[in-house]
This record gives C-alpha cells, sequence and structure tokens, in this order.
C-alpha cells in the first residue's frame, strides 16, 4: 500500500528547519509535502524557480533559486536557503541528473555534468548546512538521495552509477565525520520511481517489467521514497548513520 497522504500526521518534524534540493517537482515536491504534514518549516531549492515558488507557496515554504551545476550558485543558494529559516536542522539532498548513454558513447561533458549535480554540489550544500548545524550546537540530520543504481548498476548508467556510489560513499564518511558533533547522515537508494518526469517515454510494458522484479509487484511512488525521508529526519531514526536505506520494493536487499 503506498503511503497515505490523508492519514494523521505525527508532528515527528514540528518546528524543525529543513532545507531541500531538487524540490519542485516529483520526488523532491513529496518529500516536501510530507516534511510539512510532519511540522516542519521548508526552504525549497530548485533551478526551475517559477515552479519552485508555486510549489512553496502551496505549503507555506521558502523558494531559493540554484543552479548545483554552478558551485557558487550552490554555497550561496544553500547559505540563503539556511538563513531564511534561521538555521538548519534538516538537510535533504535530493536533485540529481541522469543521461542515458551506452558505456563506449559516454562524453567528458556527460560525465563531469552528472558528477558535478549528483555529488560535487552534494558535498558543498553539505559543507554549508553541517557547518550551520555545529555552530547551532544542536546536531541535525542530512539526507542524501543515491540509487539502488549506486549498488548494482544498470546498462547505460556508468556515469550515472558511478555518481550514486559516490554519494553513498561521500555519506559514510560525513556520517563518521560528523557524528562527534551529532549530526546523522544518511542516504537512500530508491529503485523504479513512478514520476510526471519519465511519462513521456514510460510505457505500461516497461512498468509491468520493472513492477515483475519487485517481490510486493508494483513500482515506487514518491511518498514512498518522501516516508523514508521522513523517518530518516525525525529521532525516530536517532541511532541510524552511515546508512544506505533501499526504497526498492525488494529489487535490492543489501
Amino acid at each position: 500500500m503506498v503511503t497515505d497522504r490523508t492519514a494523521p500526521a505525527r508532528g515527528r518534524l514540528d518546528g524543525l528547519r529543513v532545507v531541500v534540493t531538487g524540490a519542485a517537482r516529483g520526488i523532491g515536491a513529496a518529500i516536501a509535502e510530507a516534511c510539512h504534514r510532519e511540522g516542519a518549516r521548508l526552504a525549497l531549492m530548485d533551478r526551475d524557480i517559477d515552479l519552485c515558488r508555486r510549489q512553496a507557496a502551496e505549503i507555506g515554504a521558502v523558494a531559493v533559486e540554484v543552479e548545483l551545476s554552478d558551485p557558487g550558485s550552490t554555497r550561496a543558494a544553500t547559505e540563503e536557503a539556511v538563513s531564511s529559516l534561521g538555521g538548519v536542522d534538516v538537510l535533504v539532498n535530493n536533485a540529481g541528473i541522469l543521461r542515458m548513454a551506452p558505456l563506449l558513447e559516454i562524453t567528458v561533458d556527460d560525465w563531469n555534468a552528472t558528477f558535478d549535480i549528483n555529488v560535487r554540489a552534494m558535498l558543498l550544500t553539505m559543507q554549508v548546512a553541517s557547518t550551520a548545524m555545529i555552530e547551532q550546537g544542536t546536531g541535525g540530520s542530512i539526507v542524501n538521495m543515491a540509487s539502488m543504481g549506486g549498488k548494482v548498476g544498470s546498462p547505460h548508467q556508468a556515469h550515472y552509477a558511478a555518481s550514486k556510489a559516490a554519494v553513498i560513499g561521500l555519506t559514510r564518511v560525513a556520517a563518521m565525520e560528523l557524528g562527534e558533533h551529532d549530526i546523522r547522515v544518511n542516504c537512500i537508494c530508491p529503485g523504479y520511481v513512478l514520476t510526471e518526469m519519465g511519462a513521456a517515454s514510460r510505457t505500461p510494458e516497461m512498468v509491468a517489467a520493472w513492477s515483475a522484479l519487485s517481490p510486493l509487484g508494483r513500482c515506487a511512488a514518491p511518498d514512498d521514497v518522501a516516508a523514508m525521508v521522513v523517518f530518516l529526519a525525525s529521532d525516530d531514526a536517532a541511532y541510524c548513520t552511515g546508512e544506505a536505506m533501499n526504497v526498492t520494493g525488494g529489487m535490492v536487499m543489501h
């Protein structure tokens, strides 16, 4: 059963200041909405600032424009998001890109663009947010978006899989270094998630084939991923750090 948006919220994030990247649509929008339902105050970061503003207006959040391929923009936007909330308790690094290409046809530009957004931008937002968390002295939680591709890979996704494996490694080292400040760092490894972004090229046959890989017989909805973010951001996960949590319906079990 997919997460029920009508179910009563438990207030697990009451008053927490949450920054979400890539929050204008898809999984990011579902994360923002789930955090809002649990009582969080939010700053949403996205390059599509018009859509981001509309999403932010629906949940009383702050919208911040960012170009994650640009280190200067990434740092400045993260600082603006943190400042707009008066600090930060939770950082959710959701933004990422996927450019499909066979191994022998991946260009240097494809490789660099993938790592710039999927890994380097994540490092920069973590540096800004964790510095603020340390100065606050109240700890915090960082949730990074990896992928089951970072564990098992997939044809035509070598650069994407490598970047998501890097996210897992980055997450684990950050957990080791930031734990002394009571900052937990975890990542999520979703499987196939049905969002509007891939709807144009997605066929019923493709969905059926993907669903057959899961013992649960279905693909993930954005709310499935958002529920894991809420768990990792909340005190329910107070003793979880350095984890790469699967949200794959059993497609990956390690």
